[in-house]
Protein backbone atom coordinates (compact mmCIF):
# COMPACT_ATOMS: atom_id res chain seq x y z
CA UNK A 1 0.00 0.00 0.00
CA UNK A 2 3.04 2.29 0.79
CA UNK A 3 3.32 2.73 -3.14
CA UNK A 4 -0.27 3.25 -3.70
CA UNK A 5 -1.32 6.74 -4.32
CA UNK A 6 -5.49 7.14 -3.25
CA UNK A 7 -7.50 8.26 -5.62
CA UNK A 8 -11.52 9.68 -6.20
CA UNK A 9 -13.46 8.90 -8.79
CA UNK A 10 -14.18 11.36 -11.73
CA UNK A 11 -11.45 13.47 -10.04
CA UNK A 12 -8.60 14.25 -12.24
CA UNK A 13 -4.53 14.22 -10.71
CA UNK A 14 -1.35 15.56 -11.96
CA UNK A 15 0.10 12.48 -13.82
CA UNK A 16 3.56 14.09 -11.91
CA UNK A 17 1.08 12.65 -9.05
CA UNK A 18 1.12 9.18 -9.49
CA UNK A 19 3.50 7.17 -7.97
CA UNK A 20 6.49 6.23 -10.63
CA UNK A 21 8.44 3.02 -9.32
CA UNK A 22 10.56 0.29 -10.59
CA UNK A 23 8.87 -2.51 -11.71
CA UNK A 24 10.01 -4.92 -9.00
CA UNK A 25 8.36 -2.76 -6.67
CA UNK A 26 4.84 -2.24 -9.19
CA UNK A 27 4.74 -6.23 -9.05
CA UNK A 28 4.98 -6.46 -5.82
CA UNK A 29 2.74 -3.89 -4.62
CA UNK A 30 0.12 -4.98 -7.03
CA UNK A 31 1.01 -8.75 -5.87
CA UNK A 32 0.50 -8.12 -1.90
CA UNK A 33 -2.46 -5.76 -2.65
CA UNK A 34 -4.69 -8.66 -5.05
CA UNK A 35 -3.57 -11.20 -2.17
CA UNK A 36 -5.44 -9.08 0.25
CA UNK A 37 -8.63 -8.93 -1.10
CA UNK A 38 -7.98 -6.55 -3.59
CA UNK A 39 -9.05 -5.99 -7.58
CA UNK A 40 -8.78 -4.94 -10.86
CA UNK A 41 -9.89 -2.05 -12.34
CA UNK A 42 -7.75 -1.09 -14.94
CA UNK A 43 -4.23 -2.15 -15.91
CA UNK A 44 -2.86 -0.88 -19.36
CA UNK A 45 0.06 0.02 -21.36
CA UNK A 46 1.21 3.46 -22.63
CA UNK A 47 3.50 4.79 -25.02
CA UNK A 48 5.98 8.30 -23.46
CA UNK A 49 9.10 9.44 -25.16
CA UNK A 50 9.80 6.21 -27.01
CA UNK A 51 9.27 3.82 -24.11
CA UNK A 52 6.48 2.25 -22.63
CA UNK A 53 4.73 2.59 -19.06
CA UNK A 54 1.98 0.48 -17.36
CA UNK A 55 -0.56 1.55 -15.37
CA UNK A 56 -2.23 -0.35 -12.88
CA UNK A 57 -5.59 1.12 -11.28
CA UNK A 58 -7.12 -1.10 -8.64
CA UNK A 59 -9.77 -1.16 -5.57
CA UNK A 60 -10.58 -2.57 -2.40
CA UNK A 61 -13.16 -0.52 -0.36
CA UNK A 62 -10.58 2.56 -2.49
CA UNK A 63 -9.24 3.47 -5.33
CA UNK A 64 -5.72 3.61 -6.28
CA UNK A 65 -3.58 3.93 -8.94
CA UNK A 66 0.18 3.24 -9.74
CA UNK A 67 2.58 3.43 -12.26
CA UNK A 68 5.98 1.50 -13.66
CA UNK A 69 8.55 1.67 -16.92
CA UNK A 70 9.19 -1.74 -18.96
CA UNK A 71 11.20 -2.83 -21.52
CA UNK A 72 9.83 -5.15 -24.03
CA UNK A 73 9.79 -7.94 -21.49
CA UNK A 74 8.53 -7.75 -17.93
CA UNK A 75 7.40 -10.83 -15.36
CA UNK A 76 3.94 -11.73 -15.82
CA UNK A 77 2.01 -11.02 -12.53
CA UNK A 78 -0.80 -13.98 -13.73
CA UNK A 79 1.64 -16.20 -14.12
CA UNK A 80 2.51 -16.13 -10.05
CA UNK A 81 0.20 -14.05 -8.59
CA UNK A 82 -3.28 -14.18 -9.77
CA UNK A 83 -5.66 -15.14 -12.57
CA UNK A 84 -7.22 -11.31 -12.10
CA UNK A 85 -4.20 -10.01 -14.77
CA UNK A 86 -4.86 -12.82 -17.03
CA UNK A 87 -7.18 -10.72 -19.72
CA UNK A 88 -5.06 -7.16 -19.13
CA UNK A 89 -1.82 -8.88 -19.64
CA UNK A 90 -2.98 -10.54 -23.33
CA UNK A 91 -4.41 -7.11 -23.87
CA UNK A 92 -1.24 -5.32 -23.24
CA UNK A 93 0.84 -7.71 -25.28
CA UNK A 94 -1.41 -7.53 -28.37
CA UNK A 95 -1.43 -3.88 -28.22
CA UNK A 96 2.07 -2.84 -27.78
CA UNK A 97 3.98 -5.86 -28.47
CA UNK A 98 5.14 -6.05 -24.91
CA UNK A 99 5.93 -9.81 -23.42
CA UNK A 100 4.80 -10.41 -19.90
CA UNK A 101 6.67 -13.12 -19.14
CA UNK A 102 5.70 -16.22 -17.65
CA UNK A 103 2.11 -15.87 -18.86
CA UNK A 104 0.00 -19.29 -18.79
CA UNK A 105 -1.75 -18.92 -21.54
CA UNK A 106 -0.61 -15.58 -23.86
CA UNK A 107 -2.71 -15.75 -27.41
CA UNK A 108 -4.67 -12.89 -28.89
CA UNK A 109 -7.04 -11.11 -27.71
CA UNK A 110 -8.91 -8.71 -30.72
CA UNK A 111 -6.40 -10.07 -33.72
CA UNK A 112 -5.27 -6.67 -34.30
CA UNK A 113 -2.10 -5.25 -34.93
CA UNK A 114 -0.41 -3.52 -32.02
CA UNK A 115 -0.46 -0.14 -31.59
CA UNK A 116 3.44 0.87 -31.97
CA UNK A 117 3.06 -0.86 -35.13
CA UNK A 118 6.29 -3.13 -33.63
CA UNK A 119 6.87 -6.73 -33.79
CA UNK A 120 3.88 -8.93 -32.29
CA UNK A 121 5.26 -11.16 -29.33
CA UNK A 122 2.96 -13.87 -30.81
CA UNK A 123 4.68 -14.98 -34.00
CA UNK A 124 2.40 -13.74 -36.47
CA UNK A 125 1.99 -10.54 -38.26
CA UNK A 126 -2.21 -10.30 -37.63
CA UNK A 127 -3.75 -10.86 -40.99
CA UNK A 128 -7.01 -10.40 -41.04
CA UNK A 129 -7.70 -13.04 -43.79
CA UNK A 130 -6.17 -15.94 -40.64
CA UNK A 131 -7.40 -14.46 -37.94
CA UNK A 132 -8.20 -17.80 -36.22
CA UNK A 133 -4.77 -19.21 -36.86
CA UNK A 134 -4.05 -19.63 -33.05
CA UNK A 135 -3.47 -23.04 -31.39
CA UNK A 136 -6.30 -24.00 -29.64
CA UNK A 137 -6.57 -25.35 -25.94
CA UNK A 138 -7.56 -28.76 -26.39
CA UNK A 139 -7.99 -32.16 -24.55
CA UNK A 140 -6.98 -35.38 -25.35
CA UNK A 141 -8.42 -39.07 -25.41
CA UNK A 142 -10.00 -41.48 -27.62
CA UNK A 143 -14.19 -40.36 -26.54
CA UNK A 144 -13.29 -36.65 -26.50
CA UNK A 145 -14.76 -34.34 -29.24
CA UNK A 146 -15.05 -30.80 -30.00
CA UNK A 147 -17.74 -28.54 -31.11
CA UNK A 148 -17.31 -25.06 -32.35
CA UNK A 149 -19.82 -22.78 -33.05
CA UNK A 150 -19.08 -19.55 -34.57
CA UNK A 151 -17.90 -17.06 -35.10
CA UNK A 152 -20.74 -15.96 -37.60
CA UNK A 153 -24.22 -17.01 -35.86
CA UNK A 154 -27.49 -17.57 -37.16
CA UNK A 155 -28.89 -14.91 -35.10
CA UNK A 156 -28.44 -11.42 -35.62
CA UNK A 157 -25.88 -11.33 -32.44
CA UNK A 158 -22.32 -10.36 -32.80
CA UNK A 159 -19.41 -12.28 -33.71
CA UNK A 160 -17.87 -15.12 -31.48
CA UNK A 161 -16.46 -18.43 -31.66
CA UNK A 162 -17.21 -20.62 -28.59
CA UNK A 163 -15.26 -23.86 -28.93
CA UNK A 164 -16.50 -27.03 -26.58
CA UNK A 165 -14.17 -30.04 -25.66
CA UNK A 166 -16.56 -32.50 -25.00
CA UNK A 167 -16.43 -36.19 -23.42
CA UNK A 168 -20.17 -36.94 -24.42
CA UNK A 169 -22.83 -34.33 -23.47
CA UNK A 170 -20.38 -33.34 -20.71
CA UNK A 171 -18.24 -29.94 -21.35
CA UNK A 172 -14.63 -30.72 -19.73
CA UNK A 173 -13.68 -26.86 -20.95
CA UNK A 174 -14.80 -24.33 -22.98
CA UNK A 175 -13.04 -21.34 -25.00
CA UNK A 176 -14.36 -18.70 -26.01
CA UNK A 177 -12.47 -16.10 -28.89
CA UNK A 178 -13.70 -12.83 -29.88
CA UNK A 179 -12.53 -9.70 -31.30
CA UNK A 180 -13.57 -10.38 -35.27
CA UNK A 181 -14.82 -6.81 -35.54
CA UNK A 182 -11.92 -4.83 -35.53
CA UNK A 183 -13.24 -1.52 -33.95
CA UNK A 184 -10.45 0.15 -32.95
CA UNK A 185 -12.08 2.63 -30.45
CA UNK A 186 -9.47 3.22 -28.01
CA UNK A 187 -7.36 3.87 -30.95
CA UNK A 188 -10.08 6.45 -32.69
CA UNK A 189 -10.80 8.57 -29.34
CA UNK A 190 -7.84 10.54 -29.18
CA UNK A 191 -8.16 11.47 -32.28
CA UNK A 192 -11.32 12.92 -32.87
CA UNK A 193 -12.48 16.27 -32.38
CA UNK A 194 -14.19 16.58 -28.79
CA UNK A 195 -17.51 17.04 -30.06
CA UNK A 196 -17.76 13.41 -31.32
CA UNK A 197 -16.56 11.65 -28.29
CA UNK A 198 -19.91 11.19 -26.49
CA UNK A 199 -21.92 9.54 -29.94
CA UNK A 200 -18.59 7.66 -29.82
CA UNK A 201 -18.88 6.87 -26.25
CA UNK A 202 -22.59 5.98 -26.63
CA UNK A 203 -21.92 3.06 -29.31
CA UNK A 204 -19.58 1.26 -27.48
CA UNK A 205 -21.91 -1.11 -26.24
CA UNK A 206 -25.19 -0.63 -27.64
CA UNK A 207 -26.93 -2.09 -24.82
CA UNK A 208 -25.22 0.70 -22.55
CA UNK A 209 -24.91 3.34 -23.81
CA UNK A 210 -25.98 5.30 -21.03
CA UNK A 211 -23.63 4.26 -18.73
CA UNK A 212 -20.43 4.15 -21.15
CA UNK A 213 -21.20 7.79 -22.34
CA UNK A 214 -21.78 9.05 -18.56
CA UNK A 215 -18.18 7.10 -17.83
CA UNK A 216 -16.51 9.49 -21.01
CA UNK A 217 -18.36 12.83 -20.31
CA UNK A 218 -17.05 12.22 -16.03
CA UNK A 219 -14.26 12.48 -17.55
CA UNK A 220 -14.41 15.50 -19.32
CA UNK A 221 -15.95 17.16 -17.10
CA UNK A 222 -13.19 16.44 -14.62
CA UNK A 223 -10.34 17.72 -16.67
CA UNK A 224 -12.35 21.14 -17.62
CA UNK A 225 -13.29 21.73 -14.55
CA UNK A 226 -17.09 21.20 -15.72
CA UNK A 227 -19.44 21.36 -12.69
CA UNK A 228 -23.07 19.69 -13.48
CA UNK A 229 -26.55 21.04 -11.63
CA UNK A 230 -28.40 18.67 -9.14
CA UNK A 231 -30.77 18.48 -11.97
CA UNK A 232 -28.42 17.23 -15.09
CA UNK A 233 -27.54 14.76 -12.13
CA UNK A 234 -30.65 13.10 -11.10
CA UNK A 235 -31.87 12.96 -14.77
CA UNK A 236 -28.29 11.07 -15.37
CA UNK A 237 -29.23 8.86 -12.35
CA UNK A 238 -32.78 8.13 -13.59
CA UNK A 239 -31.20 7.10 -17.11
CA UNK A 240 -28.82 4.73 -15.71
CA UNK A 241 -31.54 2.77 -13.64
CA UNK A 242 -33.89 2.90 -16.84
CA UNK A 243 -31.22 1.37 -18.68
CA UNK A 244 -30.44 -1.32 -16.29
CA UNK A 245 -34.12 -2.16 -15.83
CA UNK A 246 -34.94 -2.46 -19.61
CA UNK A 247 -31.91 -4.72 -20.29
CA UNK A 248 -32.97 -7.10 -17.00
CA UNK A 249 -36.21 -7.25 -17.69
CA UNK A 250 -35.43 -8.20 -21.68
CA UNK A 251 -32.77 -10.92 -20.50
CA UNK A 252 -35.19 -12.15 -17.73
CA UNK A 253 -37.75 -13.02 -20.77
CA UNK A 254 -34.62 -14.21 -22.52
CA UNK A 255 -34.14 -16.72 -19.48
CA UNK A 256 -37.57 -17.70 -20.06
CA UNK A 257 -37.37 -18.56 -23.61
CA UNK A 258 -34.21 -21.08 -22.83
CA UNK A 259 -36.57 -22.79 -20.93
CA UNK A 260 -39.40 -23.45 -22.88
CA UNK A 261 -41.37 -20.97 -20.83
CA UNK A 262 -43.42 -18.97 -23.11
CA UNK A 263 -45.80 -17.19 -21.17
CA UNK A 264 -42.86 -14.64 -19.38
CA UNK A 265 -40.97 -14.46 -22.50
CA UNK A 266 -43.64 -13.45 -23.98
CA UNK A 267 -44.58 -10.65 -20.81
CA UNK A 268 -40.91 -9.57 -20.51
CA UNK A 269 -39.98 -8.73 -24.15
CA UNK A 270 -43.52 -6.68 -23.95
CA UNK A 271 -42.52 -5.12 -20.61
CA UNK A 272 -38.82 -4.31 -22.03
CA UNK A 273 -40.29 -2.14 -24.98
CA UNK A 274 -42.24 -0.05 -22.04
CA UNK A 275 -38.89 0.84 -20.14
CA UNK A 276 -37.27 1.88 -23.57
CA UNK A 277 -39.72 4.23 -24.11
CA UNK A 278 -39.37 6.04 -21.00
CA UNK A 279 -35.93 6.48 -22.08
CA UNK A 280 -37.72 8.32 -24.76
CA UNK A 281 -39.86 10.22 -22.70
CA UNK A 282 -36.77 11.01 -20.38
CA UNK A 283 -34.15 12.14 -23.22
CA UNK A 284 -35.73 11.93 -26.42
CA UNK A 285 -34.11 8.20 -27.60
CA UNK A 286 -35.38 4.55 -26.67
CA UNK A 287 -31.38 3.49 -26.27
CA UNK A 288 -30.46 6.58 -23.58
CA UNK A 289 -28.25 8.34 -27.03
CA UNK A 290 -27.78 12.12 -27.01
CA UNK A 291 -28.95 12.77 -23.16
CA UNK A 292 -26.43 12.70 -21.33
CA UNK A 293 -23.28 15.52 -22.70
CA UNK A 294 -19.82 17.07 -20.61
CA UNK A 295 -21.57 19.48 -18.42
CA UNK A 296 -25.03 17.96 -17.93
CA UNK A 297 -28.07 16.71 -19.93
CA UNK A 298 -29.37 17.77 -23.25
CA UNK A 299 -33.61 17.05 -22.22
CA UNK A 300 -34.99 18.60 -18.85
CA UNK A 301 -37.07 16.44 -17.16
CA UNK A 302 -40.70 19.17 -17.34
CA UNK A 303 -43.94 18.00 -15.51
CA UNK A 304 -45.43 16.16 -18.24
CA UNK A 305 -42.26 13.81 -18.39
CA UNK A 306 -42.58 13.36 -14.55
CA UNK A 307 -45.99 12.10 -15.13
CA UNK A 308 -45.57 10.12 -18.04
CA UNK A 309 -43.01 8.26 -15.57
CA UNK A 310 -45.07 8.15 -12.71
CA UNK A 311 -48.07 6.60 -14.52
CA UNK A 312 -46.29 3.87 -16.18
CA UNK A 313 -44.02 3.16 -13.19
CA UNK A 314 -47.23 3.17 -10.96
CA UNK A 315 -48.75 0.51 -13.81
CA UNK A 316 -46.17 -2.01 -14.68
CA UNK A 317 -44.66 -2.85 -11.32
CA UNK A 318 -47.40 -5.10 -10.21
CA UNK A 319 -47.02 -6.63 -13.83
CA UNK A 320 -43.42 -7.12 -13.14
CA UNK A 321 -43.58 -8.49 -10.13
CA UNK A 322 -46.54 -10.74 -10.63
CA UNK A 323 -44.42 -12.14 -13.84
CA UNK A 324 -41.55 -12.63 -11.73
CA UNK A 325 -43.70 -14.48 -9.30
CA UNK A 326 -44.74 -16.57 -12.87
CA UNK A 327 -41.32 -17.29 -13.59
CA UNK A 328 -39.36 -18.02 -9.91
CA UNK A 329 -42.54 -20.20 -8.34
CA UNK A 330 -42.23 -22.80 -11.79
CA UNK A 331 -40.86 -25.76 -10.50
CA UNK A 332 -39.63 -26.92 -14.44
CA UNK A 333 -38.09 -23.18 -14.46
CA UNK A 334 -36.62 -23.97 -10.86
CA UNK A 335 -35.50 -26.96 -12.07
CA UNK A 336 -33.56 -25.89 -14.71
CA UNK A 337 -32.08 -22.83 -13.17
CA UNK A 338 -30.96 -24.14 -9.57
CA UNK A 339 -27.31 -25.71 -9.51
CA UNK A 340 -26.59 -25.31 -13.38
CA UNK A 341 -23.63 -23.33 -14.29
CA UNK A 342 -22.59 -23.13 -10.77
CA UNK A 343 -19.13 -20.97 -10.09
CA UNK A 344 -17.78 -20.77 -6.69
CA UNK A 345 -17.32 -17.62 -4.50
CA UNK A 346 -13.73 -18.44 -4.18
CA UNK A 347 -13.34 -18.96 -8.43
CA UNK A 348 -15.59 -15.66 -9.07
CA UNK A 349 -12.97 -13.65 -6.61
CA UNK A 350 -10.13 -14.81 -8.63
CA UNK A 351 -11.12 -14.40 -11.71
CA UNK A 352 -12.28 -11.10 -10.39
CA UNK A 353 -16.29 -10.72 -11.71
CA UNK A 354 -18.10 -8.16 -11.25
CA UNK A 355 -21.77 -6.92 -11.23
CA UNK A 356 -24.71 -9.40 -10.86
CA UNK A 357 -22.45 -12.10 -12.30
CA UNK A 358 -20.39 -11.41 -9.08
CA UNK A 359 -22.87 -10.74 -6.53
CA UNK A 360 -25.02 -13.89 -7.49
CA UNK A 361 -20.90 -15.66 -6.49
CA UNK A 362 -21.51 -13.59 -3.06
CA UNK A 363 -19.13 -10.68 -4.05
CA UNK A 364 -21.39 -7.84 -3.06
CA UNK A 365 -19.18 -4.95 -4.79
CA UNK A 366 -21.75 -2.63 -6.24
CA UNK A 367 -19.88 0.83 -7.41
CA UNK A 368 -23.02 2.47 -6.92
CA UNK A 369 -22.51 1.88 -3.06
CA UNK A 370 -18.00 1.56 -3.09
CA UNK A 371 -17.58 4.95 -5.53
CA UNK A 372 -20.81 6.94 -5.91
CA UNK A 373 -21.48 9.14 -8.74
CA UNK A 374 -24.02 11.56 -9.82
CA UNK A 375 -26.62 10.65 -6.64
CA UNK A 376 -26.19 7.84 -5.60
CA UNK A 377 -24.54 8.82 -2.28
CA UNK A 378 -28.14 9.73 -1.03
CA UNK A 379 -29.72 6.49 -2.47
CA UNK A 380 -30.81 3.70 -0.73
CA UNK A 381 -28.13 -0.14 -1.52
CA UNK A 382 -29.58 -3.06 -2.62
CA UNK A 383 -29.20 -6.30 -0.92
CA UNK A 384 -29.17 -9.92 -2.82
CA UNK A 385 -30.96 -12.78 -1.10
CA UNK A 386 -29.68 -15.85 -3.48
CA UNK A 387 -25.98 -15.79 -4.04
CA UNK A 388 -25.31 -19.68 -5.12
CA UNK A 389 -23.52 -18.55 -8.59
CA UNK A 390 -25.82 -20.59 -10.34
CA UNK A 391 -28.26 -19.40 -12.96
CA UNK A 392 -30.86 -19.07 -10.44
CA UNK A 393 -29.05 -16.29 -8.46
CA UNK A 394 -27.90 -14.75 -11.79
CA UNK A 395 -31.67 -14.22 -12.90
CA UNK A 396 -32.86 -13.69 -8.66
CA UNK A 397 -30.08 -11.15 -8.35
CA UNK A 398 -31.32 -9.00 -11.64
CA UNK A 399 -34.85 -9.65 -10.33
CA UNK A 400 -33.90 -8.12 -7.13
CA UNK A 401 -32.18 -5.25 -9.31
CA UNK A 402 -35.59 -4.13 -11.06
CA UNK A 403 -37.91 -4.15 -7.83
CA UNK A 404 -34.50 -1.77 -6.17
CA UNK A 405 -34.25 0.52 -9.37
CA UNK A 406 -37.84 1.31 -9.81
CA UNK A 407 -37.98 2.52 -5.92
CA UNK A 408 -34.38 4.31 -6.54
CA UNK A 409 -36.24 6.25 -9.92
CA UNK A 410 -39.50 6.70 -7.87
CA UNK A 411 -37.13 8.79 -5.18
CA UNK A 412 -35.36 10.40 -7.81
CA UNK A 413 -38.32 11.88 -9.33
CA UNK A 414 -39.28 12.94 -6.23
CA UNK A 415 -36.05 14.99 -5.41
CA UNK A 416 -36.23 16.65 -8.75
CA UNK A 417 -39.38 18.18 -7.93
CA UNK A 418 -38.42 19.67 -4.84
CA UNK A 419 -35.37 21.15 -6.44
CA UNK A 420 -35.12 25.35 -5.68
CA UNK A 421 -33.16 26.26 -9.13
CA UNK A 422 -34.84 25.21 -12.39
CA UNK A 423 -31.70 23.05 -14.41
CA UNK A 424 -30.25 23.72 -17.75
CA UNK A 425 -29.93 22.05 -21.08
CA UNK A 426 -26.50 22.24 -22.08
CA UNK A 427 -25.19 21.74 -25.95
CA UNK A 428 -22.12 20.45 -26.89
CA UNK A 429 -19.14 22.26 -27.40
CA UNK A 430 -15.12 21.93 -27.20
CA UNK A 431 -13.34 22.17 -23.27
CA UNK A 432 -9.90 23.44 -22.86
CA UNK A 433 -8.60 19.85 -20.96
CA UNK A 434 -5.78 20.07 -17.86
CA UNK A 435 -2.40 19.32 -19.87
CA UNK A 436 -0.49 16.56 -18.47
CA UNK A 437 -3.30 14.66 -16.11
CA UNK A 438 -5.61 11.56 -15.61
CA UNK A 439 -8.95 10.74 -14.28
CA UNK A 440 -10.57 7.24 -13.99
CA UNK A 441 -14.00 6.98 -14.12
CA UNK A 442 -16.28 4.70 -12.41
CA UNK A 443 -19.78 3.29 -12.86
CA UNK A 444 -22.27 0.36 -12.54
CA UNK A 445 -23.52 0.00 -15.65
CA UNK A 446 -26.15 -2.91 -16.19
CA UNK A 447 -23.86 -5.70 -16.33
CA UNK A 448 -21.47 -4.57 -13.59
CA UNK A 449 -18.34 -2.22 -13.04
CA UNK A 450 -17.80 0.29 -16.19
CA UNK A 451 -14.35 2.24 -16.22
CA UNK A 452 -12.72 5.07 -18.64
CA UNK A 453 -9.34 5.86 -17.72
CA UNK A 454 -8.18 9.59 -19.92
CA UNK A 455 -4.62 10.79 -19.73
CA UNK A 456 -3.88 13.66 -21.16
CA UNK A 457 -0.27 15.50 -22.85
CA UNK A 458 1.34 18.58 -22.34
CA UNK A 459 -0.54 20.55 -24.98
CA UNK A 460 -4.23 19.53 -23.02
CA UNK A 461 -4.84 16.23 -25.56
CA UNK A 462 -6.13 13.11 -24.47
CA UNK A 463 -2.85 10.73 -25.45
CA UNK A 464 -4.33 7.74 -23.76
CA UNK A 465 -8.21 6.39 -23.57
CA UNK A 466 -8.89 2.96 -21.90
CA UNK A 467 -12.21 1.41 -21.88
CA UNK A 468 -12.94 -1.29 -19.46
CA UNK A 469 -16.26 -2.99 -20.03
CA UNK A 470 -17.60 -5.49 -17.13
CA UNK A 471 -17.78 -7.99 -20.23
CA UNK A 472 -13.67 -8.04 -19.74
CA UNK A 473 -14.03 -9.60 -16.40
CA UNK A 474 -16.91 -11.78 -16.96
CA UNK A 475 -16.55 -13.57 -20.08
CA UNK A 476 -13.78 -16.16 -18.31
CA UNK A 477 -16.96 -16.43 -15.73
CA UNK A 478 -18.94 -18.12 -18.25
CA UNK A 479 -15.86 -20.23 -19.73
CA UNK A 480 -15.96 -21.93 -15.93
CA UNK A 481 -20.11 -22.04 -15.93
CA UNK A 482 -19.33 -24.34 -18.28
CA UNK A 483 -17.25 -26.80 -16.61
CA UNK A 484 -18.54 -30.61 -16.67
CA UNK A 485 -22.13 -29.24 -17.48
CA UNK A 486 -24.04 -31.14 -20.17
CA UNK A 487 -23.02 -29.21 -23.60
CA UNK A 488 -26.90 -28.30 -23.94
CA UNK A 489 -27.21 -25.91 -20.79
CA UNK A 490 -25.54 -23.44 -22.54
CA UNK A 491 -27.59 -21.50 -24.25
CA UNK A 492 -29.20 -20.92 -20.62
CA UNK A 493 -25.57 -19.97 -19.01
CA UNK A 494 -24.75 -17.72 -22.24
CA UNK A 495 -28.13 -15.77 -21.43
CA UNK A 496 -27.78 -15.43 -17.89
CA UNK A 497 -24.42 -13.79 -18.59
CA UNK A 498 -25.61 -11.53 -21.79
CA UNK A 499 -21.78 -10.68 -22.05
CA UNK A 500 -20.88 -7.87 -24.54
CA UNK A 501 -19.20 -8.83 -27.86
CA UNK A 502 -18.66 -5.05 -29.07
CA UNK A 503 -18.48 -4.24 -25.51
CA UNK A 504 -15.07 -5.97 -25.59
CA UNK A 505 -13.88 -6.01 -28.78
CA UNK A 506 -12.17 -2.04 -28.44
Amino acid sequence: MDNLLEIKNGVAISREAVPEVSYEQFFTTLADFTRNEGFIVQFFAYEEQGGYKLLAVVRNTGLYIIGTTVEKTFTSLTGSVSEKFHMFEREIAEQFGLKPDGHPWLKMVRYHKNYSGAKDVFGNDYQDEIPGNYPYFSVEGESIHEVAVGPVHAGIIEPGHFRFQCAGEEVLHLEIQLGYQHRGIEKMLPSMPQKRLPIIGESIAGDTAVGHNLCLCQGIEALAGLKIDRGAALIRTIALELERIANHIGDLGALSGDVAFNPPAAYFGRIRGEFLNLLQILGGSRFGKGLVRPGGVTHLMGEEQRRLLREKLKEITPEIEHVCDLLFTAHTVQARFEHIGTVTKEMAKDLGLVGYAGRACNIPYDARVTFPSECYAELPANSNHVTNGDVNSRATVRREEIMHSLDLIALLIDKYEMLEEQPKAVVTEDHMLDANSVVVTINEGWRGELSHCILTDSNGSIQRYKIKDPSFHNWTGLAMSLRNQEISDFPLNNKSYNLSYCGFDL
